[in-house]
């Protein structure tokens, strides 16, 4: 008897994606007005997320638990300054078991926080257009421009700037550090 347990043929392992993306967060006053502002220039609603993120200690980037209506992913990225906007690398692996993977990554790497936020999700093309309600922090707006492999991240640059400027966000306005972050600083 082996010391444990080996895959049995139906279980799958899937492949962490590996993507990078142009990032833009701001406070919000109006979901609705936002909403009804982006859809105005071709912006789609996609969904309505329930979503619970946790978030690990770990020695460099950001490694958080994503748990929503759809399932659960790990992810891990890093962000580096782009100017106004953030440049972020992440990859992304779906998890068929959180709860499992949630006590495990608690055991082992002990957590910073978990935000629990509502999420509508917008899309064209690219750029995805979050509306986000944020436990204890409020209403929030983020912009995602998803660059595909080899792309120069400046060529979604003018579409985040025609979003931003559609939902009246000036780059002063912009945020640059996560909720848990500012969750942390409550």
């Amino acid at each position: 008897m082996a010391a444990y347990p080996r895959p049995s043929a139906t279980v799958k392992f899937a492949i962490a994606i590996k993507v990078k993306n142009l990032e833009a967060k701001f406070h919000l006053a109006d979901l609705a007005r936002a909403e009804s502002r982006a859809t105005a220039i071709g912006y789609a609603r996609r969904a309505i997320l329930n979503q619970r993120d946790t978030f690990f200690k770990v020695p460099n980037g950001k490694l958080k638990l994503r748990e929503e209506n759809s399932g659960a992913a790990l992810i891990f990225y890093q962000r580096n300054d782009s100017g106004t906007l953030m440049l972020s690398n992440y990859e992304i692996a779906p998890v068929s078991d959180p709860a499992t993977t949630l006590h495990i990554l608690v055991a082992a790497l002990g957590t910073l926080a978990t935000v629990e936020k509502v999420r509508i999700l917008l899309m064209r093309d690219n750029i995805r257009l979050h509306l986000d309600r944020v436990a204890s922090l409020g209403d929030f707006g983020e912009i995602e421009a998803v660059i595909p492999d080899g792309d120069d991240p400046e060529l979604s640059r003018v579409a985040v700037d025609e979003l931003l400027a559609a939902l009246e966000i000036i780059p002063a306005n912009l945020i640059d550090v996560s909720y848990f972050e500012m969750l942390a600083r409550l």
